[in-house]
């Protein structure tokens, strides 16, 4: 019979999937966040006002969305590892 513990025991190349997959998340958070202050570098071009409002509420609102896919992802992977 062969032990269950054995079994759970992760792989190398799933550890360099794994490791794959979070600096993916990284990336995607960055680009997330990237193109949200641009957009309001871009939108304070457009319409300006003294303190630069609409880059920091893209800015933010990036890095809601950023988190929020962050999130999401993290745990979907915990939730597929547990089944």
């Amino acid at each position: 019979m062969t032990d269950p513990k054995e079994s759970k025991k992760p792989r190398p190349s799933s550890r360099i999937n794994n490791y794959a997959r979070f600096t993916g998340i990284g990336f995607q958070m960055v680009a997330i966040i990237g193109i949200g202050a641009y957009g309001g570098v871009k939108l304070d071009e457009r319409y300006p006002n003294e303190y630069s409002l609409w880059t920091i509420i893209c800015s933010l609102a990036a890095i809601g969305i950023a988190m929020y896919f962050v999130i999401k992802q993290v745990t979907n992977f915990s939730n597929r590892n547990n089944d």
